[in-house]
């Protein structure tokens, strides 16, 4: 069973967060260091697999700015973080690079 602790500092009155093995990459964060500039969800098609996910989140991952890459293999909604708001033109050429098709920006 993992534990997360949360521990306040009233001088810096902001919260840090524990986990027990910090392998999710929340461990020790300062809750400010996590929020992104942006966050944008995209319909790209053809991912069929593991290895689709994977493309597309490498590719994905090489745009300037870009923190995190979750992907919805069965709905094909990808979600992306980034420090910088992300233009479609580079989220449309990374995604081709990985061979797959944006099909646009969706709505929050």
């Amino acid at each position: 069973m993992s534990k997360t602790t949360v521990t306040i500092d009233p001088s810096a009155a902001e919260a840090t967060v524990s986990s027990c093995c910090g392998s999710c990459g929340t461990g020790d964060a300062p809750a400010s260091a996590v929020e992104s500039a942006g966050r944008a969800v995209f319909q790209v098609q053809g991912m069929t697999c593991g290895h689709c996910v994977s493309a597309v989140t490498a590719e994905l991952k090489k745009i300037d700015g870009v923190t995190e890459v979750a992907v919805d293999l069965a709905t094909g909604r990808v979600t992306v973080d980034a420090t910088a708001p992300l233009g479609d033109e580079a989220v449309a050429a990374a995604i081709d690079e990985a061979g797959y098709e944006l099909v646009g920006r969706l709505a929050g």
